[in-house]
């Protein structure tokens, strides 16, 4: 199978994640107002998903080692095409919440199985360069996502967005079993008990250079989560934009997540990843200190906009770069190490998105400040990681 075809495939199953978060964004405003709630609180059905999305990547990860990506990768899309129907007939809020936990565990065994089957199939650089091209096909997710959901409101309501959902999942199930499983190069599954799972996951969390940048990739994502789980209040409510022009300025975030990842590819063959990933994690910083600067001068939609956007699409090529050298040193724990940072990275940004929506969601400072500070940490994560790495192969030789 060449790379182009698995990138292909492994994107439109990395896609659903993008989906599942951002489809239902301009649908916000009418859930809070059919479930007479604040438009914070809606938020929450964010934040639950996310963080379930985490924390069951840790059950994921390693049942994949242990039974094969096939077998798992099938019982979340099963899982979570289920519990989208069940959203769809969700009465309160609180039931959404519940199934959306349950979609969560459905899209975890999914999102977890994608960077073990890369790892499966290739390491180092050639693995940024696969994550780069996977990322790329799937940046058409989130970039057609709140288009999708306003399309819906449209034709219907915000019930019919979970019911696509659902149907793409049951979609993405039959196009793996025929065009991807039979083709992957064959693995050997993991004889490791289940109950020693414990060990395999101390093993990566006392690997200093790993844990690094699980760190870098917590922050990250958090800053962008962010984002994410305030920007239909931010383009909606504090700036007044329709469900078209909200669905625009989102969309340009992932354009230059595009862009960005296509220049990544290129650079790879000049500079290492973890290289690369230092520079892009730096320009991100500039570009929230630059928001948080917009902000407090109490500046209009056309300042803020270009500086969420500069730094949510600096993403496009941390998120390759940074993946790549998390799992370099695990080739033989593939899932385990994806599912401990897929599990930190979701875990983390959903219990930071979930706080500022209950402590600070109701006013553009603290949710750039926030935005900002998780920024400035990875960026002290990440002024050593060359170093790091080079001890770390050094160590190897």
């Amino acid at each position: 199978m060449s790379h182009f075809q698995l990138a292909l495939l492994l994107g439109m199953t990395v896609a659903l994640g993008p989906l599942a978060l951002d489809a239902y964004l301009p649908a916000f405003p009418d859930i809070a107002r059919g479930f007479g709630i604040p438009h914070a609180d809606v938020g929450l059905t964010l934040s639950a998903y996310v963080a379930v999305l985490g924390l069951a990547q840790l059950v994921g990860g390693p049942l994949s080692d242990r039974y094969g990506r096939r077998r798992i990768l099938l019982i979340g899309l099963g899982v979570f095409a289920v519990a989208s129907v069940m959203v769809a007939q969700a009465g309160t809020l609180g039931e959404m919440i519940a199934w959306r936990i349950v979609q969560a565990m459905g899209g975890a065994f999914c999102a977890v199985s994608v960077p073990a089957i890369v790892r499966d199939q290739v390491g180092g650089q050639e693995a940024a360069r696969l994550f780069g091209l996977i990322g790329l096909i799937m940046f058409i997710a989130p970039a057609a996502a709140p288009g999708l959901g306003a399309l819906m409101l449209a034709l219907g309501d915000w019930h019919w967005i979970f019911l696509v959902l659902a149907g793409y999942g049951v979609f993405l199930a039959v196009v793996l079993k025929i065009a991807l499983f039979p083709r992957l190069a064959a693995r050997p599954r993991t004889t490791t008990p289940v109950r020693t799972l414990v060990t395999n996951y101390l093993l990566v969390l006392r690997h200093g250079t790993t844990m690094r940048f699980v760190g870098i990739q917590v922050l990250c994502f958090s800053s962008m989560m962010l984002f994410i789980t305030h920007a239909s209040f931010i383009y909606q409510e504090w700036f007044g934009l329709s469900n078209g022009l909200f669905s625009l300025l989102f969309a340009a975030n992932i354009v230059l997540m595009a862009a960005l990842n296509l220049l990544n590819r290129p650079l790879l063959a000049r500079f290492s990843s973890v290289v690369l990933l230092r520079v892009q994690v730096m320009v991100q910083c500039v570009a929230l200190i630059a928001l948080v600067g917009v902000v407090l001068l109490d500046g209009p939609i056309w300042a803020v906009a270009p500086c969420i956007i500069a730094a949510v699409g600096c993403q496009g090529g941390i998120v390759p770069n940074n993946m790549a050298n998390a799992l370099d040193f695990f080739p033989h724990m593939g899932g385990t190490a994806a599912a401990l940072l897929g599990a930190s990275q979701f875990t983390l940004a959903g219990g930071i998105s979930a706080l500022s929506s209950a402590f600070g969601g109701d006013a553009l400072l603290p949710i750039a400040a926030s935005m900002l500070a998780c920024s400035v940490g990875a960026v002290l994560l990440v002024l050593g990681a060359p170093q790091a790495v080079a001890r770390e192969k050094a160590a190897e030789a």
